[in-house]
Formats: structure tokens, sequence, C-alpha cells
């Protein structure tokens, strides 16, 4: 086996493909971040892989520019993660480095969550009012984030043959774990207006539109529809709403999450639907739709007081 860290590093980006069933994405992941750690520190062998190799990238990482003056903590843990993992291939193949464990990721600040109103939600899913294909295309788009919370690239992963005569199906998500999703009525109304209405045979649910020449009208070009498209018409909608804040697929998938708990749902639950793998990812709900709490301030805060 080899014992150099480059080759050892191409073996465990293999082994994570293909013993541990990570998507390509994910792999390139971990690649990019060992790449950068390697690049940095010119080690070679595992075994002079110490603490203080690990210490002194950190702080290069600390140093480096980023979107708010320096690189994010939760940016600076990626890499920490991908190490981690790393040390842990090494030390199941009996290589001699550093313990894993002695690895400690950065504390970071609770996640802020983008979030729109009721009403800003409602106008956004009013947003596409034609009988054009590519409207009832985009109004399906939006009733079908609500409906499921799924992820833009789930979404763009969806094949024309849905069982719509069910009101749910099963989607296979990160870490290619497979969850079902449901259909409301009004998500499954506007799917089938949108299929009677295609007049190809491309397999993908969601296709790309171009128009036609001569016509306003826009007709199937052939592809599957990408999320930077859908990222781009999310945005179209919400400008045409006069929402002023960022509004993505992900901010659908919050109100989705939000209004879930708002009526009612428990928290596992909500995990489930939106194929957390951890409930803490989850918990970054709770603190919004606790609207009990005013409640309970209001009515027995300060009442000694004058």
């Amino acid at each position: 086996m080899a014992q150099d860290l480059k080759s050892l590093k191409t073996e465990f980006l293999e082994y994570l493909e293909i013993e541990k069933g990570r998507s390509i994405k994910t792999v390139e992941n971990y690649d990019r971040y060992l790449s950068r750690f390697l690049a940095h520190t010119k080690l070679t062998s595992p075994a002079k892989l110490d603490e203080r190799t690990v210490r002194e990238f950190r702080l290069h990482l600390n140093r480096q520019p980023g979107t708010s003056g320096t690189m994010k903590h939760k940016t600076q843990n990626y890499y920490m993660i991908s190490l981690r993992a790393f040390l842990k291939f090494l030390r199941k193949r009996e290589i001699e480095s550093l313990n894993p464990e002695r690895i400690e990721l950065a504390k970071v600040g609770a996640r802020d969550l983008d979030l729109i109103t009721a009403g800003e939600l409602e106008r956004l899913m009013e947003g596409p009012k034609g009988s054009s294909l590519s409207d009832l295309r985009d109004r399906a788009i939006l009733e079908l984030f609500f409906s499921t919370g799924l992820r833009v690239s789930e979404l763009c992963s969806l094949n024309r043959d849905l069982d719509l005569t069910r009101d749910e199906f099963s989607i296979r998500g990160k870490g290619e774990k497979v969850r079902v999703v449901f259909l409301s009525p009004a998500a499954k109304r506007c799917i089938k207006d949108y299929l009677d209405k295609r007049g190809d045979i491309d397999d993908a649910l969601f296709v790309q539109m171009s128009r036609n020449l001569g016509s306003k009208e826009k007709s199937p070009s052939g592809g599957r529809l990408t999320p930077r498209s859908v990222e781009r018409l999310v945005k179209k909608y919400a400008t045409k709403a006069g929402i002023t804040r960022k509004v993505t697929p992900h901010v659908i998938r919050h109100s989705f999450a939000t209004d879930l708990l708002e009526n009612g749902a428990d928290l596992r639950s909500v995990q489930a639907l939106l194929g957390h793998s951890n409930i803490a990812t989850t918990q970054v709900y709770t603190h919004i739709t606790d609207k009990h709490l005013h409640e309970v301030h209001k009515a027995f805060h300060g009442k000694r007081r004058k």
C-alpha cells in the first residue's frame, strides 16, 4: 500500500465514492479541501502530520480573506471535517498518523435564517399567472417547492413519470438517503396542467425553454432545467412580487418547514420531511416558531413593577 499522503488521499477519495457511497460532488469537495491542506503544508509522510502542522494550517485559513473580512469559521470547519475523515481512514488502514480525535472544530454562531412573510410567500406563488407552457412550468415549480420542501438539486433531478394518482413520492437526497415527500392538491394540479401541455418526449420533469422565432411563446428546447436556472426563476418572481430581500429556492424550503411547525408539527417529523440526518440542523427553526413564548412573557413578566 502506498504510504505517501498524495497517493493515500486518492485511495481515500475512492473509498468515499465506492465503499461509503458519497456523491461525486461530496468527493470533489473533500478533494479540494485536502489538496489545499497538502499544498500548504508540503507534507508527504502521514507520520509527520501532527498537531503543530494542523494548527499552522488553521492559522493560515483564519487569515484568508472572506466575504465578511476573514474566512468564516464554518468554512474553516469544512477543511477540518475533511482532514478528520481522512485521518480516520488512515487509522482504519493502520497507518501511523495524527489521532483524528485531536482535531476540534471551531465554534460557530447560531445560523441565521432568511425568511419571508406569509404575505410575501403568497405573492411569490401567484407570480406566474399566464397559461403559456413556461408559466405553467414555473407555477408547478413554485407549488412543488412549497408542498415538498425539496432542495433545488432534488427538484431538478425529477423525471416526468411522477405518479400523480398518489399524494407522495420518494426522493433520493443528500448522502444518497431516500425519503418520502408529499404533494398538495395545488401542486398536483399545477404539475398536471404543465405536463398536459408538454409536446416533447424529454424524460425530465422540468425542462429548459426557448422562444420560438417570430412568436412570444416559448417551447421546450431540450435539456433538464439546472439548479442555477431555477434560482434565477425564483429571483425573477420574488422581484415581481416586490420582495426586496434575497429569495432563493432554499428560502421556500425554510417557509415549508416553518409553516409545518407553526401549525403544530413536531420537530422529528419535520426533520424526516426535510431529509436532515441530524435533528440539530432542524432545531434552527424552533426559535422562529415558539409563538407562545411571547404570551408567556406578556402574562408573567414584570408584574411586581408599578
